[in-house]
């Protein structure tokens, strides 16, 4: 069975950090890109790309809101990917979700596999 579980979200003011967590199992690893994506109140079903690391190099991709504030990293040894989030902003208030894709990309439609979700919420 495939699973990918999201932990580490909450609350947090305005310029704290959090650190996501995406642990996987059921598929190779190895062989997907890891997606972030976030759907915020408000915004129906929408789900925006945060952030991605493609499975053969590591290569990283963010969406411009983010890009210098959050870094995704993975640890092929433990099946899971983390999200680094610093100086959070209120925008940044969402339900986080990861997801599994053949193809690095911050477009939603070529991920298999999805998690449950986390919510972050900044706010003072």
């Amino acid at each position: 069975e495939v699973q990918l579980v999201e932990s580490g979200g909450g609350w947090v003011q305005p310029g704290g950090s959090l650190r996501l967590s995406c642990a996987t199992s059921g598929f190779t690893f190895d062989d997907y890109a890891i997606g972030w994506f976030r759907r915020a109140p408000g915004k129906g079903t929408e789900r925006e790309g945060v952030s991605c690391i493609s499975s053969v190099n590591g290569g990283t991709y963010y969406e411009d809101s983010v890009k210098g504030r959050f870094t995704i990293s993975r640890d092929n040894a433990k099946n899971t990917v983390y999200l680094q989030m610093n100086s959070l902003k209120p925008e940044d208030t969402a339900v986080y979700y990861c997801a599994a894709s053949l193809y690095p990309t911050l477009g939603d439609k070529p991920y298999d596999y999805w998690g449950q979700g986390t919510q972050v919420t900044v706010s003072s």
